[in-house]
């Protein structure tokens, strides 16, 4: 009678897995969005922000002064600069519609005059070049003498920062949106409440969930970093053990997550509104696309304890720095402990009708 019971139990999770599959795949959004999109992203970013040459900025000169002359000769020797010779009208109609960054214009006394928008970084910038080669036009020389070399490495472009930060949104977004889902819409169908008048352990449905979710990350990682290693030269200087362990610890965090969000919620349009109000901070915060230390210094801790965060900054110090265990052991915590509270929340507070 055991042995007969546990051939059936096994055979019960064995389905119950296939069926999660099945589910999967019978929505095309579902994949596209999970396998196709974050590569899509990969490549529009990739090629958005490839390596390239520096780009010109765009300064217009009036002229009818030996002095404004002067400076446009000067100008036009500049790389970085892409000089327009303008009236005055048409100048001041370029800068105000933001054609131009500056404006060099005849001064009072034979001076020379530049107009700009100190609130434009660009027309900061355009101000210190075009001084620099209007003076040394005149004849200026630098004092200390220096010299350049231009360093372009793999782990130092921003293709290089943004897939780690779209593979942790990824596993974050098919975490909690597939389980959400899922749950939901068979509480809504009545489903879960005829699964458990069966001999079905609740255990083996939770788990038939988490083996799918891993079974699927596989294939979830490796597109993505597949891609963008052969695709961009993306670095993996860290173990490969290692960023399987954080993708697999992650994952698990983020399917608890959602299976606490979905926990008690009866409604699609419920489950929906609630993993938005989790994931929206996290989505702006968690430096998926800019790093997070942009924010102010004040909301570092609330950011630091994201979970999304702590997830990208393990994925960035594994795949761009090589970092081993006993770096990654703050962001390690931080997903292990919202992966036990998550999971241990969500077991207190599921209701099966």
């Amino acid at each position: 009678m055991t042995s007969s019971r546990r051939r059936w139990t096994e055979h019960s999770l064995v389905q119950l897995t296939l069926v999660r599959f099945r589910e999967f795949l019978r929505e095309p959004e579902a994949v596209f969005w999970v396998f196709v999109f974050p590569v899509l992203l990969t490549a529009g970013l990739g090629i958005a922000f490839r390596n390239q040459a520096p780009e010109q900025t765009p300064v217009a000169v009036v002229g009818g002064t030996p002095a404004t002359d002067s400076a446009r000769g000067a100008l036009e020797t500049e790389e970085g600069l892409a000089v327009r010779a303008l009236t005055d009208a048409a100048a001041a109609e370029a800068l105000r519609t933001g054609q131009v960054a500056l404006v060099v214009a005849p001064g009072a006394g034979g001076t020379l005059e530049y107009r700009y928008d100190a609130d434009r970084p660009e027309a900061r910038t355009a101000r210190m070049q075009v001084d620099a080669a209007v003076q040394r036009g005149a004849g200026r020389s630098d004092p200390v003498l220096v010299s350049e070399r231009l360093v372009s490495e793999p782990g130092s472009r921003y293709v290089d920062f943004v897939v780690p930060g779209l593979l942790g949104m990824n596993l974050m977004g098919s975490g909690i949106w597939g389980l959400g889902f899922a749950i939901v819409d068979s509480r809504r169908k009545k489903l879960l409440k005829r699964l458990i008048a069966t001999p079905m352990s609740r255990i083996q449905y939770l788990a038939s969930f988490v083996l799918s979710r891993l079974t699927m990350l596989i294939v979830e990682v490796g597109v993505l970093l597949g891609f963008s290693v052969l695709v961009f030269g993306v670095p993996l200087r860290g173990s490969l053990a290692t960023l399987a362990a954080i993708c697999l610890l992650s994952a698990l965090a983020f399917s608890a997550l959602g299976l606490l969000i979905a926990s008690r919620a009866k409604t699609v349009e419920g489950v929906s509104g609630l993993m938005n109000l989790v994931m929206l901070p996290m989505w702006i915060f968690s430096g998926v696309f800019f790093s997070a230390s942009r924010f102010p210094e004040a909301l570092q801790p609330f950011i630091q304890g994201l979970p999304l965060t702590a997830v990208n900054d393990a994925l960035r110090a594994t795949m761009l720095e090589g970092a081993g265990w006993a770096r990654l052991a703050p962001e390690l915590a931080v997903i292990a402990g919202w992966l036990v509270v998550s999971f241990f929340l969500a077991l207190r507070m599921f209701r099966w009708r």
